[in-house]
Order: structure tokens, then C-alpha cells, then sequence
């Protein structure tokens, strides 16, 4: 899957330059125009970057910046996008958690380049599916849903991982079995799968944003839908 960054931005002309460059560099975008509804787009995206404004309204760039160090440590870079050009300023956004400093004015495909540069660097933290406020993260084995943890057991991990990695694909009983007890020494019985499904589905699913999204397809088995 393509990186997401969010670009927070309330001055919609530079938010709309930032988003297009950033597009034609092959990367999913999400944009917030304060610092208020960015909360609500990073809990529900789990960007791997965010271009973040410091002259927001709501909620500051600084105090944002604060509060996403606080969600998700080091996993989220941040790249600070400011008019404010002193060099106490930009030693104070880095000193706040940020990644890389930019100025304003700028040329927005050096802008894409610090984000090619600061990925390099951290990429390799940001390795998640995410589909609306659900997000998987296999190297940690950890699954959030709209930031809070899901308590999930080993086998509930990995059915969860192969349905976000195969979205609005039927997944049969048979190719779940295979997925979760690839060396059983047993027949595994399909009763066995339901019971997983039936207990993801009640961690999953038990929240009043969240859609539906394992769903039955009769005799054939379920899916993944996005």
C-alpha cells in the first residue's frame, strides 16, 4: 500500500499545492484545515507523515505536534511547514518532536524531497494497513482501533492481517484454515473459523464509527469489505 501523509494546512491554496505534488510523488494524501479536525483525520488514518502548520486555529501546530508524540512516539514523522523562519524557532519545533523544519515561502518539490528524505530515515516504523480508524501493524503485532488497542489473540492477529492485506476478496473457510494452521497436525474444523470470526467481529466491529466488515457471503465464505 502507497504511504498517507497529512497535510495540515489552513490556508487552502498552499494545503491544495502541498497535496498535489505530494499525489504526483505517489503518496496518498488526507489534509486537515485546522489543528482541531486533524486530531479526528490521524486517529482515523494513521498517517506515516504529517506536513504540519504551525499558525493553525483550534489547536496550534506546537501543541499538535505535542499531542501526536504522545499517540504514536516515534512511528509518525513530522515535518514542520512554517513562516516563522528564526533559528530559535526551528530549534524549538525540532526540540517539540518534529523531523525536519521547512520555511515558508517554498518550493514544493524540495518539499518532497524532505519528505523522500525523512521516510528513508523512518519508513521502515510506519509498516500498517489502515482502513478507517481500523489499523493493523504485523512488525509490532499490534491492532488499534481508532487508537485505542484491541486485545487480540494470536490467531485473531493473523485473520485480521489476512483479510485488511485481501480487502473485498471472499476468503473460504478452507484458505482461512490454511492461513491460521499452515502445519496442523488435525482437521481443523470449519466450526473453528466461524468462532474466530465471531470473536473478531465482537473486538472489531463493537464501536459506534465502525462499519460492518467481515461479512458471510453464503457458501462461499467471508470478506473483507472497504
Amino acid at each position: 500500500m502507497k504511504q498517507t501523509i497529512l497535510v495540515v494546512e489552513d490556508d487552502p491554496l498552499i494545503r491544495e499545492l502541498v497535496s498535489i505534488y505530494l499525489k504526483k510523488a505517489d503518496y496518498d494524501v488526507v489534509e486537515a484545515a485546522d489543528g482541531e479536525a486533524a486530531k479526528d483525520v490521524f486517529l482515523t488514518y494513521h498517517p506515516c507523515l504529517i506536513v504540519l502548520d504551525l499558525m493553525l486555529p483550534k489547536i496550534s501546530g506546537e501543541e499538535l505536534c505535542k499531542w501526536v508524540r504522545e499517540q504514536e512516539r516515534n512511528e509518525v514523522s513530522i515535518i514542520m511547514l512554517s513562516a516563522k523562519a528564526r533559528t530559535d524557532d526551528k530549534i524549538s519545533g525540532l526540540k517539540l518532536g518534529a523531523d525536519d523544519y521547512v520555511t515558508k515561502p517554498f518550493d514544493p518539490e524540495e518539499l518532497v524531497a524532505h519528505v523522500e528524505a525523512v521516510l528513508r530515515r523512518t519508513g521502515q516504523f510506519c509498516q500498517k494497513i489502515v482502513y478507517e480508524g481500523l489499523c493493523i501493524k504485523p512488525r509490532k503485532g499490534e491492532a488499534l482501533l481508532y487508537d485505542q488497542q484491541i486485545c487480540l489473540t494470536k490467531h485473531e492477529f493473523n485473520l485480521l492481517y489476512h483479510f485488511m492485506e485481501n480487502p473485498n476478496v471472499v476468503l473460504s473457510r478452507e484458505d482461512l484454515i490454511r492461513q491460521l494452521y499452515p502445519s496442523a497436525d488435525k482437521t481443523v474444523l470449519d466450526r473453528t473459523i466461524d468462532a474466530h470470526i465471531k470473536k473478531l467481529r465482537e473486538k472489531i466491529e463493537d464501536h459506534p464509527a465502525v462499519p460492518k466488515r467481515i461479512c458471510t457471503v453464503r457458501g462461499m465464505g467471508y470478506k473483507f469489505v472497504y
